[in-house]
Order: structure tokens, then C-alpha cells, then sequence
């Protein structure tokens, strides 16, 4: 009677002992692998090492871009194919890397946070920098090691940038969701109590910048940031900045422009450049949606004037709106708004405006090219 149990048991053991191995050896396996990864922060390397012939010549255009891609970016095209509009900027923009051979690009991707085995965190930001239209390096990083959410990017950018000289024409794009101006607590769906605000933004310019010298475009591919603050904060660090003073779709800008600068900016000229720029995207956004398109072009200078008359009428609402309940709050066109009426409204702004195909905002003929906020009627 007791031979038959003790087989059994003998056999169940061995099969569990077999499991076990099987786990064993496949955490072998993976470990490494995984330990591999995350040891260097390289993905692949350098590609071409800086000093050979090929990065003698210094690029006439810089670009950083920076797509926020650790929130809900999902969408689904005019087939029901579901798509991440973080990945699809991603390929937009190495596009342009890849067909500008007089430029050197900056791609950071801020990616979800992911663990392997359910335990180990993997690196969520890729980097990618390109001169000549070829991918130079090419790295993974913590998108958390530092003060400021742009330590990682900063240190990057002034580790493979070119040297400045003065023909060259620099711009930075910002991809994501409206970045707040009050608040800021979970931006990043990875990091629900790391803040970020327009403010934070305007520190990793500032840190980029360092020589104090202005770059010559900033793009803001987010919905309502064309406000005053927003466009007074990043003023110090731009001569030109296009924005949107309402809800962006998808809260991107189509990149085709940037294709080929040689010849889209072949006279130097960026506020015409800037103006292309911001037609083109309106143009495209028309075609495909029916909620208001709204794009505006601010030559940072221009816009002192305003800026001064109605800065400490929007500090004051700032500051009494961060007391109320945010389903109490709207945005809403600054021209509606009596206090930030002045003569100098639209000086300085080039603004591109269709009224949405539905609500009660359809029969609005124009806008003033800033947003301001107001309690919900």
C-alpha cells in the first residue's frame, strides 16, 4: 500500500524539479540579457566616432525634439487601425533627420516605464542623434535621475552638440500634452507625483541654451499654450514660437516642412519659415477634423507690449484660479475676456483660425491668437 504513494510522490517531484530547472534555465538565459541591457545605457553606440572625416563640416541647422510619449496617445486612423501618436512622431521626425544632411538632430523619446520579469524597471528614454542625415549615437536612459525632468536631455544635448557659430539656425519642438501652468502633478503617467509646468520648461531652454543666446524657433505641438504666461515665460529663450491657443488634434504638427531646410530655409528667413509652418499645419489639420484649428505664429519681440499690459491681470487669475476645482475652469479666447483687451492685442501674432463644424463656438469668425482661462458659464 505504501510503494504505489511513494511512486507517485517520487513522480510528482520529479516533474516539479523539472519545472523548476526549466525556470532556471530560461532565467539564465534572460537575465543576462536583460543585466546586458541595462548596464551601459548604450542601445547600439556610436555609430561614427566624432572625430572622423565625416563631422568635420558644422551643420547650419540644429534641432531638438522631444516627444512625450508616457501618457495616452493612442488614436485610431480613418481605417480603425489603432495607432500611438508618440510612435508616429517618432518616425516623422527621424524622417527629417535622415533628409537633412546640413543639420544635426536631437530625438528624445519619454517612453511609459515597463519592468521585465515583472520586477526589473527598463530604461524608459531613448535618445537618437543624427548629423549628416546618419544616426551618430544612440542611447537609453532614466527619464528620472536628476532634480529636473530635463537633466537627462540637457546633459545629452551639450555632450554630442556641434559647436554654436553664428549662421547656424537652431530650433527646438516639444511634443505631448498642454503643459500646465499651474499644478503639473502627473504629467507622466510613469511618475504621477513628479511635476512638470511650463516653468520647468522654460529651465531646460534656459540650461540649453547657456550661451544666452536665443534659439531661433520653439514649437509647441500642445493643446492651449498659446497664452500669456506660457508665451511671457518662454520669451527669454526664443525669438519665435509657434503654438496653439486651443485644442491641438492629436497635439501634433505635421513635420513635412523640416523635410529638406536647404530649401524650405535656404534665405535664413524664420518668421517666414515659421509662417509656412504654421499654414501647413493648419491646412492639413482642416482637411482631416472638425473641431477648431486654431495655430498662431508669436514674433517673441512683437509681443512684449501685450505681454506687459495684461501680464499681472493673468498672474492675478493664475493665482486665484489654482483655488477652485478644475471642472470649474475653461479656456477660452483672451479677446472674450474684457481685462485682456488692449490695443496692442494682435500685434506681433499671425494667427490661423477655423471655427469647429459643431457647438457653440461654430459661428465664431476669429481669434485673437492667445487663450486665457475663466470660470465655466
Amino acid at each position: 500500500m505504501i510503494s504505489p504513494f511513494i511512486n507517485s510522490f517520487k513522480a510528482t517531484m520529479q516533474a516539479h524539479v523539472t519545472q523548476v530547472m526549466f525556470a532556471v534555465n530560461i532565467t539564465c538565459v534572460i537575465l543576462p540579457l536583460f543585466l546586458l541591457s541595462c548596464s551601459s545605457g548604450a542601445l547600439t553606440g556610436r555609430g561614427v566616432a566624432f572625430g572622423e572625416e565625416n563631422m568635420v563640416t558644422p551643420p547650419r541647422y540644429s534641432m531638438v525634439f522631444i516627444i512625450h510619449g508616457d501618457g495616452n496617445y493612442l488614436y485610431h486612423d480613418s481605417n480603425g487601425i489603432a495607432r500611438r501618436a508618440d510612435d508616429e512622431t517618432l518616425f516623422e521626425a527621424t524622417k527629417v533627420a535622415i533628409l537633412n544632411p546640413e543639420a544635426e538632430v536631437f530625438i528624445f523619446h519619454e517612453k511609459p516605464r515597463r519592468h521585465v520579469l515583472f520586477f526589473f524597471p527598463r530604461r524608459d528614454g531613448n535618445f537618437y542623434y543624427y548629423r549628416q542625415g546618419k544616426l551618430i549615437a544612440k542611447e537609453s536612459y532614466w527619464r528620472d535621475q536628476g532634480p529636473s525632468r530635463f537633466d537627462p536631455i540637457v546633459e545629452r544635448y551639450h555632450r554630442f552638440s556641434a559647436e554654436k557659430h553664428a549662421e547656424m539656425v537652431r530650433m527646438f519642438l516639444y511634443f505631448g500634452h498642454e503643459i500646465p501652468e499651474f499644478g503639473g502633478t502627473g504629467y507622466d503617467a510613469s511618475y504621477k507625483n513628479r511635476i512638470f509646468t511650463i516653468e520647468e520648461l522654460a529651465g531646460g531652454l534656459k540650461h540649453m541654451t547657456r550661451d544666452s543666446t536665443k534659439l531661433d524657433l520653439v514649437v509647441l505641438s500642445t493643446c492651449f499654450n498659446g497664452t500669456p504666461h506660457s508665451i511671457a515665460t518662454l520669451a527669454p529663450y526664443a525669438q519665435t514660437i509657434i503654438a496653439s491657443p486651443d485644442n491641438l488634434h492629436l497635439s501634433y504638427f505635421d513635420l513635412g516642412p523640416l523635410e529638406r531646410l536647404d530649401t524650405g530655409l535656404q534665405n535664413g528667413n524664420v518668421t517666414a519659415f515659421a509662417t509656412n509652418f504654421a499654414r501647413h499645419a493648419f491646412n492639413r489639420l482642416t482637411e482631416d477634423i472638425q473641431t477648431a484649428v486654431t495655430v498662431a505664429v508669436y514674433d517673441v519681440d512683437s509681443v512684449q507690449t501685450y505681454l506687459q499690459a495684461v501680464g499681472k491681470s493673468y498672474n492675478h487669475t493664475l493665482a486665484a484660479i489654482k483655488t477652485q476645482q478644475p471642472e470649474s475652469l475653461e479656456h477660452c479666447d483672451c479677446a472674450d475676456e474684457a481685462i485682456y483687451v488692449t490695443p496692442e492685442i494682435g500685434e506681433g501674432v499671425t494667427i490661423f483660425y477655423r471655427a469647429p463644424g459643431f457647438g457653440r463656438t461654430k459661428h465664431k469668425l476669429n481669434h485673437s491668437g492667445w487663450e486665457c482661462w475663466r470660470l465655466r458659464q
